[in-house]
């Protein structure tokens, strides 16, 4: 999975604080969240656990889609989420 445009939404618990954020190598990306290297939102509000991502080909088309979600309500970000998620597990294993 390196070097693969994704986007992803990390969230502190069950139905808690989510962040988006995009990234070309997902594994070290949220690696560096979970061990709180990335400073920022993601570690002030300890949002750690990877419930949703997505693969994209182009990084450009993930950025893109990035910025959709982003202007999203909290509603369709959470539909998305138990959509492929629906008991909001942490996926970190799931991409090793």
């Amino acid at each position: 999975m390196e070097k693969q445009p994704a986007v992803y939404i990390l969230a502190s618990r069950y139905n808690g604080t989510l962040y988006i954020g995009v990234t070309s190598n997902l594994i070290q990306r949220i690696w560096q969240h979970k061990n709180d290297l990335v400073e920022g939102f993601a570690e002030k509000y300890g949002v750690h656990s990877l419930v949703y991502y997505e693969l994209h080909e182009q990084m450009l088309a993930a950025i893109e889609r990035e910025k959709q979600l982003k202007k999203w309500n909290r509603q369709w970000k959470i539909n998305l989420i138990e959509k492929v998620n629906p008991s909001w597990k942490d996926l970190w294993l799931d991409i090793l």
